[in-house]
């Protein structure tokens, strides 16, 4: 696999190396040893799995404190605009954010450590996107940021009232208003 960082310290791109044949393909999606030589230790302890129509955004999500997950993110089937922005008040490139396409095409992996929050947008008729995460989910600890928070600047490739999304994501504060870590 290619690890590349990208211009946020700490989010990485992964490339698979895909092996075509007239059956199909094979890769490695994950390799624990390859993974932390490249990237540093981090224990996955669940995969989670979600399927989404056109259109469908969900972001911008993360967990506070104790509770914040790093997330190894990958799409399976269809497409979809996948984005990391860093929510440490500390970090040089606070508030700054990393947009990427991942698809089953090219099969790439989205590397978000602890401190961003993330979200991702579906591009094609329908995504199945999939996650590893290091932390257990925690209710009480999930927090988020408006999506279409101007001060954040991301790009979103569609017209705002073609978006759909939850009841919960309509109503996320700005990042002015929002908890952040330090």
């Amino acid at each position: 696999m290619n690890y590349s960082e990208t211009k946020i310290k700490g989010v990485y791109l992964i490339e698979p190396r895909v092996f075509n044949d007239a059956r199909g393909y094979f890769f490695e999606a994950f390799k624990k040893e390859e993974f932390e030589a490249n990237i540093g230790p981090v224990d996955f302890i669940q995969d989670n799995e979600s399927k989404s129509s056109r259109g469908v955004l969900r972001g911008l999500h993360y967990q506070k404190g104790e509770w914040s997950q790093a997330k190894l993110v990958r799409v399976i089937k269809g497409r979809v605009l996948d984005v990391a922005v860093d929510i440490r008040k500390s970090s040089p490139t606070f508030g700054q954010h990393v947009m990427v396409e991942l698809s089953e095409d090219n099969k790439c992996q989205f590397f978000i450590p602890r401190g961003f929050a993330h979200g991702f947008l579906v591009l094609s008729d329908e995504a199945i996107f999939t996650y590893k995460v290091d932390n257990a989910y925690a209710p009480q600890a999930e927090a988020g940021i408006c999506w279409n928070d101007p001060d954040l600047g991301i790009k979103w490739p569609i017209d705002p009232s073609e978006v759909l999304t939850s009841d919960k994501d309509l109503k996320q504060p700005l990042l002015k208003d929002a908890w952040l870590f330090e």
